[in-house]
């Protein structure tokens, strides 16, 4: 048995020295400057953009979301939405038109310049099999640790966090697996309000959570867009009541704009 997990160990470690060698497919520009971040308002100005060749994604898009406003992109699956959060992340670069933050295009910027700006809290929050203060911490690495309970405090998990027998040293097991869902989506919030960026996306943070805790973690999630450009993925309207405008996508083009009455008249 041992020497089976030996040799599996080795082809694991072959597999990840491949990885070194892969080529990155988005690069920084010889000359990319650092992001000058001065309001926080994001455009993207007719933007094409497909994963495959042939099967165009996003369609002449155009939004613009100003400083402190919370825009909203809903529609159904495969409509585009989260593809919009990982161009502004620069996972990828557009094939046409162009993404920017206070009127610089962002593949003109490094890309760690940029992220820098940007905290993101996933549908599917990544744990490591760590204590729960190292998994809040991985926002901002130099935290102290009374800075990562007042982050605990904010996202309205440290309450929880103390019932706990080990408190902040509690293991959250392989994924996270000896937490429940909204315990880790707060450990998600608590970590974007650790790093806090100006910009924040929410990539359907709550869609896999039941209505009461969906409820909950609404109210965290309001105290960390608060004052700050935020964008927010969601399959509902009633998850987005309260966003400045909301975009409807559908095919990869945005069909209807506006607020949450507005939509709801037409």
């Amino acid at each position: 048995m041992k020497i089976l997990m030996i040799q599996n160990s080795f082809i694991d470690m072959e597999s990840m020295f491949k990885l070194f060698t892969e080529e990155e497919e988005v690069k920084d520009d010889v000359n990319a400057g650092s992001l000058d971040y001065r309001q926080g308002k994001v455009e993207f100005e007719n933007v094409f953009f497909s994963y495959m060749q042939g099967k165009e994604i996003l369609k002449d898009v155009s939004f613009t979301v100003l400083p402190g406003q919370t825009v909203a992109l809903v529609g159904q699956s495969g409509s585009g939405k989260s593809t919009i959060i990982r161009l502004l992340f620069r996972f990828y670069d557009v094939q046409g038109g162009c993404v920017k933050i206070d009127d610089q295009d962002i593949s003109k910027v490094k890309q760690s310049s940029l992220r820098a700006h940007i905290g993101v809290v996933p549908q599917d929050t990544v744990l490591f099999n760590d204590s729960i203060r190292e998994n809040i911490r991985y926002g901002r690495v130099t935290a102290s640790d009374q800075e990562v309970e007042e982050a605990a405090i904010a996202a309205d998990i440290h309450d929880k966090i103390m019932t706990f027998p080990e408190g902040y040293d509690t293991q959250v097991g392989e994924r996270g697996l000896k937490l429940s869902g909204g315990e880790k989506q707060r450990v998600a919030i608590a970590r974007t309000i650790l790093k806090a960026p100006q910009i924040i996306l929410l990539d359907e943070a709550t869609s896999a959570l039941d209505t009461q805790t969906e409820r909950n973690i609404q109210a965290s999630l309001a105290k960390v867009c608060a004052n700050r450009t935020s964008i927010v993925v969601a399959h509902r309207l009633s998850t987005v009541i309260g966003a400045d405008v909301i975009l409807v996508l559908r095919d990869g083009q945005i069909v209807e704009r506006g607020r949450w009455v507005y939509l709801l008249e037409y």
